[in-house]
């Protein structure tokens, strides 16, 4: 049996910011403490749990993308205009305040409170 994903670990200045933050956008309940974690359950069994990082220390970026429907998209996307998000068609901000139609769907990334970049596609990368 293949592994599966449980949960990551995601580094925050502020761990229920952090959470909340992807939690609006994706129209999620409120997140829930656990220890030292703010947990974002998603599909699947896999939650999130953002993590306070010391002070002091840099966050490094990750890159979470998120599978959603057309219809969730399309919420999603007017979320992130309607809060006057920025956002880009790729992964590199080289085409800002655009979406990209890459692999027959549709896809945007933003950058959330704390330097993680945010994914949102309709359609999976085909790996061959």
């Amino acid at each position: 049996m293949p592994a599966q994903l449980d949960h990551t670990i995601v580094q925050s200045r502020d761990r229920f910011a952090g959470a909340r933050f992807l939690a609006d956008l994706i129209g999620e309940p409120e997140p829930k403490p656990f220890g030292p974690f703010a947990c974002l359950p998603l599909t699947g069994g896999v939650t999130l749990d953002y993590l306070d990082a010391p002070a002091g220390r840099e966050i490094v970026s990750q890159h979470l993308a998120f599978l959603v429907s057309e219809e969730e998209f399309d919420t999603i996307f007017g979320r992130i205009t309607d809060g006057g998000i920025p956002y880009w068609a790729d992964p590199a901000h080289a085409e800002p305040q655009r979406i990209n139609h890459s692999h027959g769907g549709r896809g945007v990334y933003i950058d959330d409170p704390d330097g993680h970049s945010l994914e949102f596609l309709t359609h999976t990368y085909i790996v061959d």
